[in-house]
């Protein structure tokens, strides 16, 4: 019976959890997803993603917590300006979206993008950062996927919108369709990367998107690095969680990360690939929320985070690896 009651709890929570509202911000639309009650989660997506990429671990993680995925400017139902794109600025809007929404702090959980994004939140606003999760996350390392590269050279923003026709989706649409039709469902994983191609056929969301690849990447790899200050997250409790097959951003960061940042806790998925919050969830909500439960949330002071500025002593970090 408990199972039972657990499952109608978890499908009504997902349902509460798939409409997307809204808020404005600076004269932009921002939009996200909310669910359940508590200490505050914030999921945030990676690139050409949107809050949908949590829908399965959203709900799992509402059954005890106020769970908040958004779409960040430039992705998903939020607006795409011609704006910064920056991971620092991603960082404000997180922290203006947390202040209109009257939240004071969070724990952050980043995938890809996100996971650098997160990590940027916790450098300038230590004192509304609980805890930091990092899934698959960027700005660990210089490798990436040579597919981001070719994106952040020269003239793709002329190539997008040959290549993300209207047309096509519209032809792939209709054979994935009539697939479901006659029951035989998309791979979650698939679902996830196509949903993601689909959202560039948008003309601004191609322009968003190639902002946002540039703002981090050039045809040499990740040029956002948090290496070199990983030494500050020893105050805030981390969480990093990788796929062993990840062939988006190597495993390798995953624990090059561990190693730099004191006291973190490490979990590495056998078989599992970049997007574990859709080919794991279910483990990725367990292992979330049973790290929110066995920690402490952080409670850095100003005048502790000089004292780490101006004394601490940081292993040296070669420029030309971060």
């Amino acid at each position: 019976m408990a199972a039972t009651t657990s499952a109608a709890a978890r499908r009504s929570l997902a349902a509460e959890a798939a409409d997307v509202r809204f808020v404005r911000i600076h004269g932009h639309q921002v939009a996200y997803r909310s669910a359940g009650s508590g200490p505050l989660i914030l999921l945030v997506h990676g690139i050409a993603g949107s809050s949908s990429t949590w829908t399965r671990v959203l709900p799992a993680l509402a059954e005890h917590h106020t769970v908040i995925a958004l779409d960040m400017l430039g992705h998903g139902a939020s607006a795409k300006p011609r704006a910064d794109y920056s991971v620092a600025a991603y960082a404000n809007a997180m922290r203006d979206l947390l202040s209109v929404l009257e939240v004071e702090r969070a724990t952050v959980v980043g995938h890809s993008l996100g996971g650098g994004v997160a990590m940027q939140f916790a450098y300038q606003f230590p004192e509304r950062c609980d805890r930091l999760v990092l899934v698959a996350s960027g700005g660990l390392g210089k490798e990436v996927n040579v597919l981001l590269r070719v994106v952040s050279g020269p003239g793709s923003e002329y190539v997008l919108p040959i290549v993300l026709t209207r047309g096509l989706h519209g032809v792939i649409g209709k054979v994935s369709s009539v697939l479901n039709r006659v029951g035989l469902q998309q791979d979650p994983l698939l679902e996830e990367v196509w949903t993601s191609y689909t959202a560039l056929t948008d003309a601004r969301a191609q322009r968003a998107f190639v902002h946002t690849i540039r703002s981090v990447i050039d045809v040499y790899g990740q040029r956002v690095s948090a290496r070199d200050r990983l030494y500050l997250a020893e105050e805030v409790p981390t969480l990093i969680v990788w796929g062993d097959r990840d062939g988006v951003i190597p495993v390798q960061h995953a624990h090059a990360a561990h190693e730099l940042i004191p006291n973190s806790r490490l979990e590495v998925f056998q078989g599992v690939g970049h997007f574990l919050p859709v080919e794991r969830p279910d483990e990725l909500a367990d292992l979330i929320a049973d790290f929110v439960s066995t920690t402490e949330p952080a409670n850095v002071s100003e005048s502790r985070w000089q004292d780490l500025l101006t004394t601490a002593t940081a292993t040296p970090v070669d420029v030309d690896q971060i």
